[in-house]
């Protein structure tokens, strides 16, 4: 038997066997080329074998099969290469199907793509009730489509509507949800699986297969309306157009024709260039999770692990503050959120509360756990109330004297060991934390607003900045659940740098006489999820012109502030922010439309320009910046800026990240 240690094979006294995937190097098992030849080899070997019937299952804690190995299929180059790699995986999937004897499924744990198509081929599944157990084909989101049969078995399982939404929606289902949409016929405790499988295995070798009849197909209506949302929602990836192309034609075909459909498409899509971006993108957060801070610092000669935080003080009740000061309580820490006055604080913990009750509303956590992360923040007034904070994250005012100020103020009242955090989001860590008596227990810690939907935690080091400190940062934002970029300590960092040099390039259009909507219409249609002119708006017109100020102080050489958010905030427009409803749109009654109050600033007469210089231009700015912030060393990779970029301001995923993008596109 090929490769017996990944997957193995036994047959039991009572003549089932058994097939067990459990790769030794890994703690997941996936499908790659020496896993597909383990496990023809375990079934060819049983079909020799005098069994009543198969169970499949896997020796895994967590991990059913995660899926192919992305590395792998991440190096399909050609379409042709690719459809071999879905033909082939639709044999060795159709010899389970065609099997003998029954098979059987036997899920615990992550259940995706490849493993979850493996399971479709089988003729029964079982899924255990545990919290590991997830199930589904997620492919779409990393540019791929399921290619090992999930696009053919799945509607004829649970019909045509329900397969599109599932593979579209790109989401691994609980057990118990992915049992009442279909796709599995049996929940059962995680102890009795084995047991409960084995009993259906012989159930079935008794009965013989079973009989399920056909899923319901859908008209052409239904399939026009779906491209039309795919258009919409994700523009610019092909997959979600494949997949419908797939359900729709192989609906009424046998399922061979329908699956060398899939195979010719899977071919296609896995060798394009969207889908290798997002792969690309799927392996820069999975190394988020192995990140530390070694390339900044030198490595200690005893390594001892830095204390963690237990305590957190915030400072400041406002919308950063109270969604820090929540975030945090959620995850188990007690927090002290202190403003300056009562009503203030009054205002940020009714803010607190509304958070967790939206989270427990939308099913995030219950009510219960939802009223004790509530009683974890105590508001006050007082600074003292912060003495014995482990980590105190001040999120006031944008202004370099006010924070220098209220740092002065915490290093004669925290404890020396305590780790003084700035959530500022364009003032160099060094300048604040001047006045402080330890700078070496400085950092900044830049969150982004919501604080309970965007992952990034830029992690600034100042000169001063020791290695236990960012080391014990780092574990926080791993705690919170928060994907940290680290970068060093330079005016507006990475991510506001970038973006307002972008945002300031698009009103710098704007002022030559190029229409909001023209901007905005060819930035989202190159894929951004809204356009600047729309962004200045929800950002504040207010915060987008204070930055500007910073940008133009911080690089006066380089940025040529534009007027116009300043003549819209005396004007009193500010966009969308804290319940204003002017900007360059107006918002009114959930709608919105182009502001036209906005003629007033604008040049007497219209500029032409097409989409695709627009784009050009405006991802250009920000090209050059992002390559001025690596060579002057604020980021240590091209990869880092991407990330950083990709999860802080929106940009498109399946173009692979700025930097990547530049360099396929002669950019740099």
């Amino acid at each position: 038997m090929s490769n017996p240690a990944t997957v193995s094979h036994a047959v039991d006294a009572d003549g089932i066997g058994w097939i067990t995937f459990d790769d030794p190097a890994s703690r997941a098992n996936v499908f790659n080329p020496p896993t597909q030849a383990a496990l023809r080899a375990a079934i060819e070997a049983l079909a020799a074998e005098p069994v009543k019937a198969i169970v499949a299952l896997s020796g895994k804690e967590k991990i059913f099969i995660a899926g192919a190995d992305l590395k792998w299929l991440g190096k399909i180059a050609t379409p042709a290469e690719g459809k071999v790699a879905s033909r082939a995986g639709h044999a060795l999937f159709g010899l389970l199907e065609n099997f003998k004897m029954p098979v059987v499924c036997a899920i615990h744990g992550a259940c995706a793509g490849g493993g979850f198509e493996l399971a479709l081929a089988c003729h029964w599944r079982l899924a255990s009730d545990a919290k590991e157990t997830v199930i589904g084909l997620p492919e779409v989101g990393i540019g791929l489509i399921p290619g090992w049969g999930g696009c053919a078995r799945l509607p004829r399982l649970i019909g045509a509507k329900a397969a599109v939404d599932h593979i579209l929606k790109a989401q691994l289902l609980p057990a118990a949800e992915a049992h009442k949409t279909g796709l599995v016929d049996e929940i059962v405790p995680a102890a009795e699986l084995r047991a409960r499988a084995k009993a259906a295995a012989l159930k079935l070798a008794a009965s013989g297969k079973p009989a399920r009849a056909p899923g319901a197909p859908a008209d052409a209506t239904f399939f026009a309306e779906q491209r039309k949302v795919a258009l919409s929602r994700m523009r610019g990836q092909p997959a979600p157009l494949a997949v419908l192309d797939v359900i729709e034609q192989g609906a009424g075909a046998p399922l061979d024709v329908a699956l060398e459909l899939e195979a010719t498409l899977f071919g296609e899509i896995a060798a394009g260039e969207v889908a290798h971006n997002l792969v690309h993108v799927f392996f820069l957060k999975d190394a988020v999770k192995k990140l530390t801070v070694d390339a900044w610092f030198a490595k200690p000669v005893n390594a001892v692990a830095p204390a963690p935080f237990q305590k957190i003080g915030v400072i400041g009740a406002g919308v950063m503050g109270s969604g820090i000061a929540q975030w945090c309580a959620a995850r188990g820490y007690r927090v002290v959120m202190r403003d300056v006055k009562p009503e203030f604080v009054d205002r940020g913990l009714a803010v607190i509360k509304g958070l967790f009750d939206e989270a427990a509303k939308r099913g995030k956590m219950s009510a219960d756990a939802a009223a004790q992360g509530a009683a974890r923040v105590q508001g006050t007034t007082e600074l003292d109330a912060l003495a014995d904070c482990d980590l105190v994250v001040e999120a006031i005012v944008e202004n370099v004297a006010a924070k220098q100020a209220l740092v002065a103020e915490l290093s004669r009242v925290v404890r020396a060991d305590c780790v003084l955090a700035s959530n500022t989001s364009a003032l160099p860590i060094d300048e604040l934390a001047a006045t402080a008596t330890h700078p070496e227990r400085t950092i900044g810690l830049h969150f982004f607003n919501p604080v309970s939907r965007m992952p990034l935690i830029e992690m600034v080091l100042s000169p001063h900045t020791t290695r236990e400190t960012a080391e014990r940062a780092l574990a926080f934002a791993k705690h919170l659940g928060k994907t940290p970029v680290i970068c060093r300590s330079s005016p507006g960092f990475l991510v506001t740098r970038v973006l307002f040099f972008y945002l300031n390039a698009a009103c710098e259009l704007w002022e030559q006489g190029v229409p909001t909507d023209v901007i905005d219409r060819a930035m989202r249609d190159w894929g951004w999820p809204m356009g600047p002119m729309r962004l200045i708006d929800e950002v504040g017109v207010d915060v987008t012109d204070f930055i500007y100020g910073e940008m133009r102080h911080y690089f006066p050489a380089r940025f040529r502030s534009t007027s116009v958010c300043a003549k819209m905030l005396a004007a009193g427009m500010k966009g969308r922010k804290n319940g204003a409803s002017s900007g360059f749109y107006i918002y009114d009654g959930g709608k919105e439309a182009l502001n036209p109050a906005m003629a007033s600033f604008a040049p007497a007469a219209a500029k032409s320009m097409d989409a695709t210089a627009i784009q050009g231009h405006l991802n250009g700015v920000m090209i050059a910046e992002t390559k001025r912030v690596l060579d002057e060393g604020v980021l240590k990779t091209a990869d880092d800026a991407d990330f950083a970029l990709l999860m802080g301001t929106g940009f498109p995923a399946f173009r692979g990240g700025l930097m990547r993008y530049a360099r396929a596109h002669g950019r740099v």
